[in-house]
């Protein structure tokens, strides 16, 4: 399981025939046909209760479709209007916080991270552009398995990033700040802290002000509990004591934080994604400056072949923006820029079994189909999480499990 997360392990479970031309995304009735078809297939073999898929390519035929239900206790259907948790997709947020405020002259991406916030151990030596890239080292709070243990045991849990950061702390940076790339919560979590500082006001009430707001989105939060609005996502997870699947929509999501903790709709998302992929917002003004928006963008090796990271945005073949896991909900908001195409999906369950990330699963079989010379497929071993997997096998870092 995972609980809020980036780029995730795409396995295959249909084999259809690729209907797009090369270059091309184009969804005519027959690759709608065959896309439902995949969708069902995978989600039946995965026991996926609900799915939310969107593809939109400018000035072609888009392809929205919601399969399964949002709450398997009173069977209500899955709508792409609907709330869900959207874990590490909030990192595309947080960090454009961050760099709004690089623009405004108030943080400087290679100033140390001490120049602004106190108590970082090794403070002085990372960047905050170290820890929007995730290459400062610091350990992730979410792989500590006393809090793994404390989380379990009660997710209801109200969390504070002062906790989360105490947690991390504790523990040895994993290298020096710069030697390599590791997906960390603490990072994110940490430069939630350094917006509230520099700018005076809570995260969620800036995120309002100067992101949301501004780029029309009228559905998306940042919670400062365990409320999401109605209508909602409910999500289900075995991330238990005992491995019981259980609802999990109403768990305090505060662990994430920063690094995890938004709501929001495949439809607000499907705006988001190209106002994040290309700095300008749907009126036309600039959510950040060009430089700035390029240097967001400059994708370094993070290990893993055809995936590169930015600041708090990713590339896998192609696709740029970020997918998320927590316990209950995974979702993808990537963009094809080339293609001027939008893919957003949305999953209720985290349960990943033998398939691995859900997600990513649901992201192969549209992509195999639509996108075929873009397909979304990545090592178990390259998926950042929020809170560490519980049932997975020992893999290199990033550690699978509860994500952000």
């Amino acid at each position: 399981m995972a609980a809020a997360s980036l780029l995730l392990t795409a396995l295959c479970a249909v084999q259809a025939p690729a209907a797009a031309p090369p270059g091309r995304v184009d969804i005519d009735p027959a690759v709608a046909e065959q896309l439902d078809d995949a969708i069902t297939a995978a989600m039946r073999k995965a026991a996926i209760p609900g799915v939310g898929v969107g593809l939109w390519v400018e000035g072609e035929d888009s392809y929205v479709r919601a399969f399964g239900t949002a709450d398997k206790a009173t069977g209500v259907p899955i709508k792409a209007d609907m709330h869900t948790r959207i874990g590490s997709v909030t990192k595309t947020f947080a960090i454009t916080a961050v760099l709004q405020l690089v623009d405004d002259g108030k943080v400087r991406l290679d100033a140390p991270v001490s120049t602004y916030l106190d108590g970082v151990p090794g403070g002085d030596s990372i960047t905050v552009r170290q820890l929007a890239d995730m290459r400062s080292g610091l350990y992730n709070y979410t792989e500590d398995p006393r809090w793994m243990a404390t989380f379990k045991a009660d997710p209801h849990r109200a969390w504070t990033p002062q906790e989360l950061l105490d947690i991390a702390f504790k523990h040895p940076a994993n290298f020096a700040p710069g030697a390599k790339w590791e997906y960390s919560n603490t990072n994110t979590v940490l430069l939630g802290l350094l917006v509230e500082k520099v700018a005076g006001q809570p995260l969620h009430t800036y995120l309002e002000q100067n992101v949301f707001e501004p780029a029309g989105l009228d559905a998306t939060s940042l919670p400062t509990g365990a409320e999401i609005a109605e209508p909602f996502v409910h999500g289900y997870t075995n991330f238990t004591p005992d491995g019981a699947t259980v609802d999990a929509s109403a768990w305090n999501p505060s662990w994430g934080w920063a690094a995890g903790a938004m709501i929001s709709t495949m439809d607000d998302l499907r705006s988001w994604v190209p106002t994040l992929v290309s700095g300008r917002l749907p009126d036309g003004g600039r959510l950040l400056e060009p430089g700035t928006q390029a240097q967001r963008l400059r994708m370094l090796p993070t290990g893993y072949p055809d995936v590169g990271y930015g600041l708090g945005i990713a590339e896998l073949d192609g696709w740029v923006g970020h997918n998320g896991e927590l316990p209950g909900y995974e979702t993808i908001a990537v963009r094809l820029p080339q293609e001027r195409a939008t893919m957003v999906i949305v999953v209720n369950s985290d349960v990943d079994g033998k398939f691995g990330s859900l997600s990513s699963l649901i992201a192969n079989t549209v992509t195999k189909i639509a996108t075929p010379e873009h397909v979304w497929s990545l090592p178990p071993a390259a998926q950042p999480n929020a809170v560490p997997e519980s049932s997975a096998p020992p893999t290199p870092a990033p550690s699978p499990a509860p994500s952000s």
